[in-house]
């Protein structure tokens, strides 16, 4: 993903940002901003970051972080929505190459690409993805949107599906089973308890087929 781009990769554009980064140094270094916090919350966990720790770590000073967020719970909020983008990003692009015939083997593949970021994204691991963990705090609901939610626009557009009430609840449902296991793979495990993801997909496939007339 290019420097520049990452404002974009937020949901709701740049709606998560105090200042929204309109040059490419801007974009540079809002980026350095969401590593260093990224790299802070792998190594200690996102409760204990703060703003001070997310300058330091970017080289940067107090002020320039306050210029894009206002406390580090923007910080994460926004890492969170980056991190969300490259994961659909990642499951368009597997989509692709796979030729996927429906959503359901789709969802497959979004459970493959989740277990990806937890092994190569930074800050990954601290994301929430259900709808009461990204509840908005200022108004703006787009903006923090949840996972299910995300993927369902995804799936929608890619298959030309119909968004009904009973997708939006299939989609949700599976969503909330796969990452909740796939969550437990990585608890103790940075690789991941492959009994964990395999049953991710066990039960996902279970639902799917017991849901098949959606």
């Amino acid at each position: 993903m290019l420097v520049t781009d990452v404002n974009e990769a937020l949901p709701g554009g740049s709606s998560l940002l105090r200042n929204e980064p309109v040059q490419a140094r801007s974009s540079a270094r809002l980026t350095g901003l969401l590593d260093a916090a990224a790299g802070i919350i792998d190594e200690i966990g996102f409760e204990r970051l703060t703003t001070a720790m997310v300058a330091e770590r970017a080289g940067a000073s107090i002020g320039t972080v306050y210029r894009y967020f206002p406390d580090r719970i923007a910080v994460v909020e926004a890492l969170a929505a980056r991190s969300i983008a490259r994961l659909l990003e990642r499951l368009g692009a597997a989509i692709g190459e796979a030729d996927s015939a429906d959503w359901h083997s789709a969802l497959d593949l979004a459970i493959t690409a989740q277990v990806e970021m937890y092994r190569s994204e930074p800050g990954f691991r601290a994301i929430r993805f259900s709808e009461t963990e990204t509840a908005d705090r200022s108004g703006d609901a787009d903006a923090r949107r949840s996972l299910s939610d995300q993927l369902t626009s995804h799936l929608v557009e890619i298959f030309s599906l119909e968004r009904t009430a009973d997708l939006e609840f299939a989609i949700e449902v599976a969503t909330e089973l796969s990452t909740s296991l796939v969550a437990r793979a990585f608890l103790h495990d940075p690789q991941g308890d492959s009994r964990f993801i395999d049953e991710s997909r066990e039960v996902v496939a279970a639902y799917l087929e017991r849901i098949a007339s959606v």
